[in-house]
């Protein structure tokens, strides 16, 4: 196979070989967040084409984000199951599929089954448990550094991809949009038949920062068990509170970050004259900053109390939210908000990740951190319709923004609550 040679080559010039599948994971991950991140482009055109109402459609992105969620738990069940490969090349074409056949369709419901199920679904399984899998698999030094590396590439591709999509929106049409998507995420899938490996040991290496390879785990439980399995850790954490409170906090993430801004910004921009291309280019600035404060978060969490840079997080994005809705858009006020907000998009994520990993052990971590992403899109589907609605009824997202913010403060306020976990990985680990 040519993961063999490569891994051979590598060892070689003393490069281990978990980066990569750092590099495929990310790459995998950058498509398949452009393609969620690309409903953003199809409101205006929908609602244009169609006459849908943007509650309608917004219901629709609400579906497809609690979906992205709710897989999540079960997406680690299943790699566990059926290694990370086939999951993943399953998860890409199901995506595939759904934006194909969103081509045809002539009603809102067919919007909500093809991008509200069989996208949202299709996304579940590659989303943020899929970089936490790889990282606590593949690493056991610079985990912090990987999961900052993959929640970047995660939130970056969903706002990267905007300003083209918008324009071959605007220049073609939005079917032109979604099959360059469609290309994308079929090299992504070559990538991961020919690099992507489930295991270490697949290769005959250790993790990452270890001496000795760890087995692979036997495959030893009925399909029916996995499935269970994930309800069964719900059950088993349901009862501590370090994992509410991470729960929560990751639900304010999501709300002010994927369901308002992602999902309305373009919608949001309109509303003060701007082009639907000018909107994603500024989301685009922030995913360049999202990029460097995302890997900057990964790096800090391995030297840090994760707790503090939680409340930093928290507290800096909700001014930053509040600090828009009373400043206007004009192009200092945006520039300034671009920055600020970009470097803490999704910065919450390497801290959260490692605290879970301390706090319910490695081998537990993926299906716990699940359980916690689940909050986060659930958090996000109530601001993609919660945003939609109060703009057909207020005629203003304004208050979406203040009410983010807010949260975002109590959030910050929350997370301080925290105890340290006792299981914490010294500084550099």
């Amino acid at each position: 196979m040519l993961s063999t040679t490569v891994s051979a080559w590598l060892a070689r010039k003393k490069i281990h070989y978990g980066w990569v599948v750092v590099v495929t994971t990310f790459l995998t991950m950058l498509a398949t967040a452009g393609a969620m991140g690309s409903a953003g482009v199809l409101i205006q055109p929908l609602h244009q084409e169609f006459g849908w109402d943007i509650a309608d459609i917004s219901f629709a992105m609400a579906v497809r984000l609690v979906l992205f969620g709710l897989l999540g738990p079960f997406a680690a069940a299943f790699m566990t199951h059926f290694g990370v490969r086939r999951v993943v090349c399953s998860a890409l074409l199901l995506i595939m599929s759904g934006i194909v056949l969103s081509f045809f369709m002539q009603e809102v419901w067919q919007l909500v089954l093809l991008w509200g199920v069989v996208i949202g679904t299709g996304t579940g399984m590659t989303a943020l448990v899929l970089g936490a899998t790889v990282a606590t698999r593949w690493f056991s030094k610079r985990r912090g550094l990987v999961i900052g590396l993959m929640t970047a590439s995660n939130a970056t591709g969903q706002l990267v991809f905007l300003p083209l999509l918008a324009a071959l929106s605007e220049a073609y049409g939005w079917r032109t949009a979604l099959t360059f998507i469609t290309g994308v995420l079929a090299l992504a899938m070559v990538l991961v038949m020919l690099l992507m490996r489930d295991h270490p040991a697949d290769l005959g290496l250790p993790a990452y920062g270890d001496t000795q390879p760890s087995p692979v785990p036997r495959r030893n439980q009925a399909f029916l068990t996995t499935l269970v399995s994930p309800l069964k850790t719900l059950r088993e954490v349901s009862g501590q509170p370090v994992f509410w409170l991470l729960f929560g906090t990751f639900f304010v993430c999501g709300l002010s970050t994927n369901g308002l801004i992602q999902t309305h910004w373009i919608s949001i921009c309109g509303d003060f004259g701007m082009t639907a291309v000018t909107a994603a280019g500024t989301l685009a600035v922030i995913g360049v900053f999202d990029f460097l404060g995302t890997i900057g978060a990964g790096w800090l969490s391995d030297r840090f109390d994760n707790r503090w840079l939680l409340f930093w997080f928290y507290g800096l994005r909700g001014l930053s939210l509040l600090y828009l809705s009373i400043s206007g858009f004009g192009f200092t006020e945006l520039s300034v908000f671009a920055i600020f907000y970009g470097l803490d998009w999704v910065a919450t994520v390497p801290p959260t990740v490692k605290l879970t990993a301390d706090s319910f052990g490695r081998e537990k971590a993926p299906l716990v951190f699940g359980w916690i992403f689940t909050g986060h899109q659930l958090g996000a589907a109530t601001a993609a319709f919660g945003a939609g609605w109060l703009r057909s009824d207020y005629e203003s997202y304004m208050p979406a923004l203040q009410m983010a913010g807010l949260m975002c403060i109590l959030a910050a306020l929350a997370v301080v609550m925290l105890r340290r976990p006792a299981t914490a990985v010294p500084a550099g680990a």
